[in-house]
């Protein structure tokens, strides 16, 4: 049940950019009606169009060829029909009861049913692999009543389920019965009911995927399909982008208004929502004296997010506030908790007074040391090559030593960083954060005991290892209701935990980067027509393009 974060950054040569180089292997253009996205970095691809097997599925296996019940707009923070049209809940919130777009066929004429649905849950019981969101741990049965009612049994009240059952793709019963591993299907020749289902070229550098002939929004989608070149680099994909040979694209570009719109301000824009999740300094809460909340607090105090804002994230986004919160739970978040924002704020002589009562004095060498006398020292780990996260990580490591903290940044190879971090082998580390369409499942990650592992146990969650059993109450009822004033109240209750807490250091929202070229094409999502993300990626996990590639218009 995951609102995992898509990091797009890169690094792109400034000097190059700005002398206009000469381009080796540019994109052709591609033919009218056809529309060129970058979605993934990717040397060479591979066919493999299995929606339930994400991520090793290649772009447009779940939104564009095969879609899920329903999918969260994370940037409207409504629900979206697709192939069910709506909801209710049931027996006190155990059952969720789904009802089924009528008049929906598979891209090969067969009628879809409630029937497809139930199997595609099934399969996931069957073969847990694919059971990537955990349905199964929280589910007792599905059922289709009839050809036009999906109905799920919970083992106990779950109303968070709705937002785990809708990020399933659902895959046609008539084909998928007789597949033997579905685990291992690579599902060449899908057949889907999404807006786009036909692989009309498949090369190891490009493939093109176009119009389904029986999609169920009539006289859609209006372009005629997309086509993926492969970029082994963020630098070169987001090269095409600036020579415009890209429709659509999403990139981190620094300077953007500069290096991209200024060369086409007619056609060329951008809409980057702060609405991934919040990029977090995590404080391993194990290792001491990181388990004195004065100590994390004193430690988010010293951190001048403001410059990391302007210097690291080219001033894209924000300083995170003190819910920890980004803006994809804008309409969840408690003015007054907000208010809250002192641990925060920048204010070293303040850090430096929680310090002090923590018993982490200066000493006459200007070092900062604990009651043992050893030095205050903390290794700030990274991931090589994440520019945007080195740039604050450096920022943060200058702040701490103002304070005499002997700060360090190191470093790591992405599958080591992620084994520090997971393992608790670390002190302090950038990373993502990660939730569902309530704060619920943020709040869980941070703060929950569910989630706590026992030391050198590795974690998907939790990094921090850091548990109340009072948020674990509290969670309980937000599971139990579906009224919204109680999950507002609740809601506002798991945000003052964070805050007394600090289980983390919120350091900014992160963005769903999007860019596009209208020259070709209209309809692109904008700040002044936010209908869904701009952006061609999953973001919070979600195939929220698939609502773009049914307004998309070509010239």
């Amino acid at each position: 049940m995951s609102l995992g974060s898509t990091r797009r950054w890169c690094t792109l040569g400034a000097a190059c950019l700005l002398a206009g180089c000469g381009r080796e292997g540019a994109v052709p253009r591609a033919e009218p009606g056809i529309l060129t996205v970058v979605a993934k970095q990717e040397a060479s691809w591979v066919r493999n169009f299995n929606p339930l097997m994400v991520p090793q599925s290649l772009w447009g296996a779940l939104g564009a060829i095969y879609e899920p019940l329903m999918t969260y707009n994370v940037v409207t923070g409504e629900y979206e029909p697709l192939l069910a049209t709506s909801y209710r809940w049931e027996k006190g919130n155990r059952r969720l009861v789904f009802e089924m777009r009528k008049g929906v066929t598979w891209s090969d004429g067969v009628a879809f049913t409630a029937k497809d649905a139930a199997f595609t849950f099934r399969l996931l019981q069957k073969f847990k692999p694919l059971d990537q969101h955990g349905a199964w741990t929280k589910l007792e049965s599905v059922a289709a009543v009839d050809d036009d009612t999906l109905a799920f049994e919970f083992k106990k009240p779950f109303v968070p389920g709705l937002f785990m059952i809708t990020q399933t793709a659902i895959v046609p019963q008539h084909l998928w019965k007789d597949v033997d591993d579905p685990v291992k299907f690579t599902n060449d020749d899908p057949v889907g009911t999404g807006p786009l289902t036909e692989v009309a070229l498949f090369q190891p550098q490009v493939y093109q995927l176009e119009k389904n002939p029986n999609y169920w929004d009539p006289g859609k989608p209006k372009i005629k399909g997309v086509k993926l070149p492969a970029f082994p680099t963020n630098d070169q994909s987001s090269l095409a982008l600036i020579h415009g040979e890209v429709d659509w694209a999403g990139s981190f570009v620094p300077a953007i208004d500069r290096i991209f719109v200024g060369k086409d301000r007619e056609h060329r824009g951008y809409f980057f929502p702060r609405v991934e999740g919040t990029v977090i300094l995590y404080t391993n809460t194990r290792r001491q004296p990181l388990g004195d909340v004065r100590v994390r607090k004193a430690l988010s105090m010293a951190i001048d997010r403001e410059k990391i804002v302007k210097v690291a994230m080219h001033g894209y986004t924000r300083p995170s506030d003190a819910t920890g919160l980004s803006d994809l739970y804008a309409k969840w978040k408690d003015p007054e908790v907000v208010k809250q924002s002192a641990w925060v704020s920048y204010d070293p002589q303040g850090a430096a007074r929680l310090l002090d009562a923590a018993g982490v004095r200066l000493a006459s060498d200007g070092a900062r040391r604990l009651p043992n006398g050893k030095p205050f020292a903390v290794e700030i780990n990274c991931v090589a090559g994440w520019s945007d996260w080195i740039l604050a990580a450096q920022i943060i490591v200058k702040n701490y030593q103002s304070l005499g903290i002997v700060a360090s940044l190191k470093n790591y190879s992405w599958s080591a960083w992620y084994q520090r971090l997971s393992g608790g082998e670390y002190d302090l580390s950038l990373s993502w954060s990660s939730g569902d369409d309530t704060p619920y499942e943020f709040y869980r990650r941070q703060m929950s005991t569910d989630t706590l592992k026992p030391d050198g146990v590795s974690t998907d969650h939790n990094w921090q290892r850091f548990g109340d059993p009072e948020v674990d109450r509290l969670l309980r009822q937000f599971e139990g209701t579906s009224d919204a004033d109680e999950q507002r109240r609740i809601s506002r209750a798991l945000q003052q935990k964070f805050v007394d807490n600090a289980p983390s250091i919120p350091l900014f929202p992160g963005l769903a980067w999007g860019e596009y070229n209208s020259a070709r094409f209209k309809g692109f999502p904008t700040a002044e027509n936010p209908y869904a993300p701009l952006s061609p990626h999953k973001i919070a996990g979600l195939p929220n393009f698939n609502m773009v590639l049914r307004e998309l218009e070509p010239l």
